[in-house]
């Protein structure tokens, strides 16, 4: 196996994902009950044996430092191995934010040269997928690629959302990159890029030098289609589970995807870690279920310190949920420590960190656009929210001038 360094893209938000990305970046949205997406991407490198990884940070970073840590938890520590964030520095003649992809591996490129390594892997910290890297690498080494880039095949209709590629051949694992264009009017192929990158060191500081002094620096949009004729660039397929989630419909189908008897997403299965020590999900108690008071549930995930005294149905509990007595939750996700009060019903709702959802209070309707609601707000009683809307963080109760909202409002604070 050839010395490798990941680095991982992890610095970005998502508009289209609206609150839930306002005060942390995609990577550290929380998923599946415990999770973050990054953790998807660091289980994967863990897996692959992949140990030294940089992580490439931007946007409101606290709550990705908080989750990686010291790395530990996906067994980075060591003389040899290790977990680095790279945020934006100040040099000695400019600083500047990361100006995209490129140019935040361009800007740690003493970085890499420190490691030494022999491939430098760059994926995104943002995907839920369970790849195996290795299969990646040894397909890299023995098509002699200088750069190899990972697709995953998705439906021709709606493909142009994607950067696509086409690939030369039949062959199962992958062949030759003949052409990629970054989201296409028309489709020229239905193999869309993963944002997955295996690179050769040379040529990666070679395409990157050459990159800083264009206009844009995207390795998709700019490095890609710039190099297929000049080096010996291969595409990779990937036929296991890849979730974009871009957009709230997409994250929810996510997260729906690891329930029932039969999911999708199998997380014991893909060996998945996190940090138990973010959010002090390990200093917890366990989840009660107060029957006396109607608790009840049906098809749902739950986790450390949650207490249902209400109905929970095909839902999503982070650790710390509170579903207070006579309430009724469906189609949900509830992000850590939500509170849901006495009566309160909730329908195709997220709700981020520390919300209050006040007693009686109707939020989402059944089969309409999500609702999400920020985090750290607090919905007084018997306010009424109806689907799609969006509600944004901090708001206090005195925040909420009406008693009933209508579809598809955003919500802000009165000094907003």
């Amino acid at each position: 196996m050839p010395k490798i360094l990941a680095m991982v893209l992890a610095g970005g938000r998502v508009d289209e994902l609206g609150v839930l990305t306002h005060l942390r970046p995609k990577s550290t949205v929380p998923f599946g009950g415990l999770y973050r997406f990054i953790d998807f991407t660091l289980s994967n490198l863990m897996h692959a044996g992949i140990e030294r990884v940089g992580i490439l940070s931007q946007y409101r970073s606290s709550s990705l430092v908080e989750h990686i840590g010291t790395g530990a938890a996906w067994d980075m520590i060591g003389r040899n191995r290790g977990i680095t964030l790279l945020p934006p520095f100040q040099g000695m003649h400019d600083s500047d934010w990361y100006k995209g992809t490129a140019d935040a591996v361009y800007q740690n490129l003493d970085f890499v040269a420190a490691h030494k390594p022999d491939l430098v892997l760059v994926v995104s910290g943002d995907h839920v997928h369970n790849m195996n890297y290795t299969s990646l690498v040894e397909y890299h080494l023995d098509s002699g690629a200088d750069i190899t880039a990972g697709f995953v095949e998705v439906p021709l209709s709606g493909s142009s959302r994607f950067g696509l590629g086409r690939i030369e051949g039949t062959g199962s694992e992958g062949g030759r990159l003949v052409e990629y264009v970054e989201k296409p009017e028309k489709p020229i192929s239905n193999w869309a890029s993963m944002t997955t990158y295996l690179f050769r060191t040379d040529i990666l500081r070679e395409v990157l030098e050459q990159n800083a002094m264009q206009e844009s620096h995207e390795f998709g949009r700019d490095i890609l289609p710039s190099v297929m004729k000049s080096h010996n660039v291969h595409g990779f397929k990937f036929f296991g589970y890849w979730a974009y989630s871009r957009t709230l419909e997409e994250y929810w189908r996510a997260n729906m995807d690891i329930m029932g008897e039969r999911p999708r997403i199998r997380l014991a299965d893909w060996g998945l870690r996190t940090n138990l020590d973010h959010e002090a999900i390990r200093d917890r108690g366990p989840a009660l279920i107060n029957s006396v008071s109607g608790g009840l549930l049906d098809n749902v995930r739950l986790y450390n310190g949650v207490r249902i005294e209400g109905q929970v149905e095909n839902s999503i509990l982070f650790p710390g949920v509170h579903i207070g007595a006579g309430a009724r939750v469906r189609d949900s996700i509830l992000f850590f420590d939500t509170q849901v009060g006495p009566g309160a019903f909730l329908d195709r709702t997220i709700s981020d960190i520390g919300v209050s959802i006040g007693r009686g209070c109707r939020v989402g309707e059944p089969g309409g656009g999500l609702a999400v609601i920020g985090a750290g707000t607090q919905v007084p009683r018997d306010v009424v929210i109806a689907q799609g809307c969006s509600v944004y963080p901090g708001m206090g109760a005195d925040d909420f001038t009406l008693m009933e909202y209508a579809a598809h409002s955003e919500i802000k604070p009165r000094h907003a």
